[in-house]
């Protein structure tokens, strides 16, 4: 695609989101896959692309809420979690069992977007929105400001894409030796790694195909590119 293809391709995009339509079709994706493997041309489109792709998500996104705010309540969620952990300690039965496993399923919903958030960040990424992108698929997601995203480094940015699966899969085997402190059933200990390999055989059958690991893979195939 030449220059002259791609400020085609993100007219087309832009017209189409003025309308309220989405991005497919327009040879926009297209357009942001040359631009990667160019870094003088990120320099050159990297601002109206990340507008284009800022206004097709304002119309996709079920749910959204700023960086901040959503950053902060992803903080203060993921010490409940530890709260309640801690908390799971001084209970007994199934009600240490279900206080400690809320606690868990606190962590595993926020720490995938701080991951994505905080390596991201550590890259020279910036990030303009929390959000929830449909009811079916309720894990928040932290969205990438697209010009910082395409001025950063391939590897950079296939490590952000990484970073909240890696978080998710640690997190049931870290806290094991929590589980076995709160002097958990033997059943429920072993429930953690049961969550932890069940996590990685989803990642390994679907994420590789749709989501963090084949953004990753995406990204890291752009770095080894001449």
């Amino acid at each position: 695609m030449t220059p002259g293809g791609i400020e085609e391709a993100l007219q087309t995009a832009e017209r189409a989101v003025e309308r309220g339509e989405g991005l497919e079709g327009t040879g926009f994706w297209s357009a942001v896959a040359k631009v990667k493997r160019e870094p003088e041309l990120a320099d050159r489109y990297a601002d109206l692309i990340a507008v284009i792709d800022r206004s097709a998500f304002s119309q996709w996104a079920f749910i959204t809420i700023g960086i901040v705010p959503g950053t902060l309540l992803m903080v203060l969620a993921t010490g409940a979690g530890l709260v309640l952990i801690g908390w799971s300690y001084s209970l007994h039965g199934l009600g240490a069992i279900a206080v400690f496993y809320l606690g868990v399923g606190a962590l595993l919903t926020t720490t995938h977007g701080l991951a994505h958030l905080m390596v991201g960040r550590l890259a020279g990424m910036r990030f303009t929105h929390w959000f929830i992108g449909e009811l079916k698929r309720p894990q928040p997601g932290v969205k990438v400001d697209y010009a910082t995203y395409l001025r950063a480094p391939a590897p950079a940015r296939a490590w952000m894409h990484a970073s909240g699966a890696i978080a998710t899969k640690i997190i049931p085997f870290a806290l094991i030796g929590a589980a076995i402190a709160a002097d958990l059933p033997a059943w429920a200990v072993w429930g953690l790694p049961v969550i932890g390999f069940a996590s990685i055989v989803t990642d390994l059958l679907w994420s590789t195909q749709s989501s963090d690991w084949k953004r990753f893979k995406r990204e890291m195939r752009l770095a080894q590119t001449p």
